[in-house]
């Protein structure tokens, strides 16, 4: 008679495949002036495995639209710099997304804007530069964007993974609907 503990094939195969689906792939992209949108983004791919999710962190410098097709969900994290502009490491992934246009209907996607209130309407511009192009070609964002200011008493990194939280329970029903 087998034990608690004994190894069985059977149940060691439903368990593999019940991990598989309950995990989720993340792809974090960075676009960043100083380093803050990259430490977010390294918090949150820290935190991945609490949620469910396996992630890896990406710097958009040298990506191109082909960065889309990574499979998985995606989430970029985008500081503004300028007069509301991507950051320079972020630019050719940017560009890319008119040079190399095409239906990205595919790509489930999470936005992480960083910037400072005191600009005014130019206030997270680089993240929203991205979220406009990105709906124009089609990418569905999922949830809501997590606006981090840097002018808010809060701390960055906790409230970013609190919106990773609730980001993760959207991403995973808009999956679970599409299987």
């Amino acid at each position: 008679m087998a034990q608690w503990g004994d190894y069985c094939p059977y149940h060691a195969g439903l368990l593999f495949f019940a991990s598989i689906r309950l995990f989720m792939q993340i792809t974090l992209l960075v676009g960043t002036v100083f380093g803050n949108a990259r430490q977010i983004a390294q918090t949150l791919a820290l935190a991945a495995p609490d949620y469910g999710a396996s992630a890896q962190v990406l710097d958009m410098q040298d990506q191109t639209i082909a960065v889309f097709d990574t499979p998985g969900f995606l989430v970029l994290c985008c500081s503004t710099t300028g007069r509301g502009d991507v950051p320079d490491n972020a630019q050719g992934l940017y560009q890319s997304l008119d040079v190399e246009a095409r239906y990205l209907g595919h790509v489930r996607y999470g936005l992480v804007a960083l910037g400072d209130s005191s600009y005014g309407d130019t206030f997270y511009g680089g993240a929203k530069a991205f979220q406009n192009r990105l709906q124009d070609l089609g990418a569905q964002l999922v949830g809501d964007l997590c606006v981090l200011d840097s002018l808010a008493a809060d701390d960055p990194d906790t409230v970013a993974v609190a919106w990773f939280a609730n980001w993760v329970q959207h991403a995973r029903h808009l999956n679970s609907g599409a299987s």
